[in-house]
């Protein structure tokens, strides 16, 4: 048996991946796999739906997984994965949750997709989310300092292009799959991304550019973990980045996770130790230094 905590949201939002459409695509080559199920923890304080900017067509919302604590403690920002397009912040409550046990506070954000809005306002309202946390640090118990940003697939790209082009906001990236340059030898990126960014490459190469975390890598850039499936598609551009990352001396790690499929960290045998990286990870870069 699995738990079901996909959310049904806005009419006219593309919801068609999910994470029961994603276990069935999967479950015939992975016969094996187990949607992770959500947690019953006390002490996770848990608040839905808090709605983050009402300025759009539909107000946006964001999930919080809250350690209940007097003290302030880092924060993890998760952002969700479905090509640009569709998907759900709700897909990442259990990651959410078990980030949160170790002593994160943990915010799953909801965005505009590319059939509403086009590049750059999703990576806006992600922006917007993180100031709205910073206003009420009071309620959500961050550490305003110690601020780190997790995306999967595409989510991993808008992480990791918010952690290197918006580097003062944050101070570790976690990319779990997600690519680093639009336009590479690696990359199969084509009508997802054009639908997103407002063109193809030869109709936009400057959004193109812009959009790929890979042209504003900088002595600035934060600390970055890599957690990779065995699909070149979805690390392309790593390899670059790695080498200027190593440049300025900032610290990267590299996790593969073998035999697995695309959408690893949705599933067992995978979770567990996804989710044992990232908060190695993050436990470094976010708790080891005052």
């Amino acid at each position: 048996m699995f738990c079901i905590y996909y959310s049904y949201a806005q009419k006219g939002v593309d919801f068609t991946y999910n994470i029961i459409s994603e276990y069935n695509k999967q479950l015939k080559k992975f016969p094996n796999i187990e949607i992770v199920n959500a947690i019953n923890d006390s002490i996770i304080q848990e608040s839905i739906d808090i709605i983050y900017n009402k300025n759009n067509k539909r107000p946006l919302h964001l999930d919080a997984y809250c350690f209940k604590t007097k003290e302030r403690l880092p924060a993890l920002i998760l952002i969700h994965g479905g090509g640009w397009k569709s998907g759900d912040k709700s897909m990442l409550k259990p990651l959410a949750q078990t980030i949160c046990r170790n002593g994160y506070q943990c915010f799953a954000i909801e965005y505009q997709l590319s059939d509403e809005a086009k590049y750059p306002q999703s990576i806006d309202n992600i922006l917007e989310a993180i100031a709205f946390l910073k206003n009420d640090v009071k309620k959500f118990k961050i550490d305003t300092l110690k601020i780190g940003i997790l995306g999967c697939s595409s989510g991993g790209q808008m992480a990791s292009l918010i952690g290197t082009k918006y580097s003062h906001t944050i101070q570790a990236i976690v990319n779990l799959d997600g690519i680093l340059a639009f336009h590479h030898p690696e990359s199969k990126e084509g009508i997802l991304a054009s639908e997103w960014l407002g063109g193809t490459y030869e109709e936009k190469p400057e959004i193109w550019e812009d959009a790929s975390a890979l042209s504003h890598v900088s002595k600035n850039t934060p600390p970055i973990l890599f957690i990779n499936s065995q699909f070149e598609r979805f690390h392309a551009g790593r390899d670059n980045m790695i080498q200027i990352l190593n440049q300025y001396t900032i610290y990267n790690q590299v996790k593969q996770i073998e035999n697995s499929p695309h959408t690893f960290w949705l599933f067992h045998p995978w979770f567990n130790e996804t989710a044992l990286y990232i908060t190695q990870f993050l436990d470094k870069i976010l708790k080891s230094n005052p």
